[in-house]
């Protein structure tokens, strides 16, 4: 395929976008080459600039589940458009999206809709501070919650990719309250807590974890974490801004049967267009201005556009019990398939899968952690992205994200992936 579009594109970028992107994994550092510039999309496709297509397996990360330019979603996007763009006042349409997501997912009185699962998890974070009236928060290794300074502390996803964790310009103030654990390692929180003891307010999981690759909770683990912050008095806060709505209707609380404190969203729950929300018992969102003392505010938060669209969007999975099982169904026959052209091909390798997000690991040894998820051979893995790429397939440009599989997807696209990823290997 060509890109030479693209490759013209990218460079008048680069003379006036930092990098010539607006977020740092699109510019393909990762794995060399020129980023590809969108056209638009429909269903389980991309068109670039270029005029080719390509079969999605980012989806815009993640949201996509029901394919791009879903129709439901448009519709429902031009209609309130034509009444006005923004308020900045309350409308009806906040509370029906706001009744709605409460009604799907477990364990939630309240919600609060943001601009993005950034912002979700950094007013998270503010909320169980106010509420706990502590300082310090857990997070883990390769877990990303959002550019927020709290949170680039051995991140994941675009930091790793860029050998940043540790990003300049966050302060030795900030990272002092960020406290860093192992994924899937309850001995390790355990020593952290017993070290901080009623110092610790939150601590903030991706419950999968998708910014590291998809790494999958360990047996015990989410159940552990939620016995020692009730032991412990401290919050538990899911990052499901990937997860929500996406592996089941109410998220991994309700594909584990394991209740968070707060639940981050994003992604799926704006349709496509840029939501984020958090939510928790009345106990706790009460303790938001203007019931409370702990102060969370936007513009832009409850844009008519944006709630129109994760309306229409999770009505849409609302009304489809079988939407999950459909995703789940289509993940494992493509890994199922991966799985037997690597092996046919001697290539080492991983697969990790929850759901419909899954990844491949170029390495031999299972993938639990950050520690784990960083021994994979990242040489193999730009072969296979460029490989890919040439054949019509578009992954993640890094070893360290998740593939989110669409409904949109047919039989025919999975076997037209799993013969490009034969030929793809053989090259190996």
């Amino acid at each position: 395929m060509i890109y030479q579009r693209s490759s013209q594109l990218f460079a008048e970028a680069e003379k006036v976008i930092p990098g010539g992107v607006n977020s740092p994994v699109r510019a393909f550092k990762a794995v060399g080459g020129t980023p590809i510039f969108v056209k638009s999309a429909k269903g389980a496709y991309l068109y670039d600039e270029d005029g080719n297509r390509l079969i999605d397996y980012i989806n815009s990360w993640g949201p996509m589940v029901l394919g791009h330019a879903f129709e439901p979603v448009v519709d429902a996007v031009v209609a309130k458009a034509k009444l006005g763009t923004s308020f900045g006042m309350p409308t009806e349409l906040e509370t029906q999206i706001a009744a709605l997501a409460v009604s799907m997912v477990p364990n939630i009185d309240k919600i609060r809709f943001v601009n993005s699962g950034t912002e979700a998890c950094m007013s998270a974070i503010r909320l169980a501070r106010g509420y706990t009236k502590r300082d310090k928060i857990i997070k883990f290794a390769g877990c990303y919650h959002g550019h927020s300074d709290s949170f680039l502390i051995q991140a994941g996803s675009g930091a790793i990719t860029f050998g940043s964790p540790n990003s300049p310009g966050v302060t030795e103030g900030t990272a002092k309250d960020t406290l860093l654990a192992r994924y899937n390692d309850l001995e390790n929180v355990a020593t952290l807590i017993e070290a901080n003891k009623n110092e610790i307010a939150a601590i903030i999981v991706e419950p999968v974890a998708g910014n590291m690759g998809c790494i999958p909770p360990q047996k015990g683990f989410l159940e552990g974490l939620r016995q020692l912050c009730t032991e412990n008095g401290i919050q538990l806060i899911f990052d499901e801004v990937m997860t929500g709505f996406r592996l089941a209707k109410g998220g991994v609380q309700e594909l584990y049967g394991i209740q968070a404190d707060i639940v981050c969203f994003g992604k799926v729950i704006g349709g496509g267009l840029p939501v984020g929300a958090f939510a928790a018992r009345s106990e706790i969102m009460n303790h938001l201005a203007p019931l409370g003392p702990v102060y969370q505010a936007g513009t832009l938060s409850g844009n008519p556009l944006a709630m129109a669209a994760g309306l229409a969007m999770l009505q849409a999975l609302n009304n489809d019990p079988a939407i999950f099982q459909r995703l789940e169904e289509k993940t494992a026959y493509l890994a199922a398939g991966i799985d037997r052209v690597l092996k046919a091909n001697n290539v080492v390798f991983t697969i990790n899968r929850v759901g419909s997000m899954i990844s491949v690991h170029f390495d031999a040894n299972p993938v639990v952690d950050f520690q784990s998820a960083a021994k994979g051979d990242n040489d193999t893995f730009k072969k296979f992205f460029h490989g890919l790429l040439q054949e019509g397939i578009y992954i993640a440009p890094s070893a360290y994200e998740t593939w989110f599989i669409t409904d949109a997807l047919t039989y025919e696209d999975l076997d037209v992936t799993i013969q490009a990823i034969e030929k793809v290997s053989k090259t190996f």
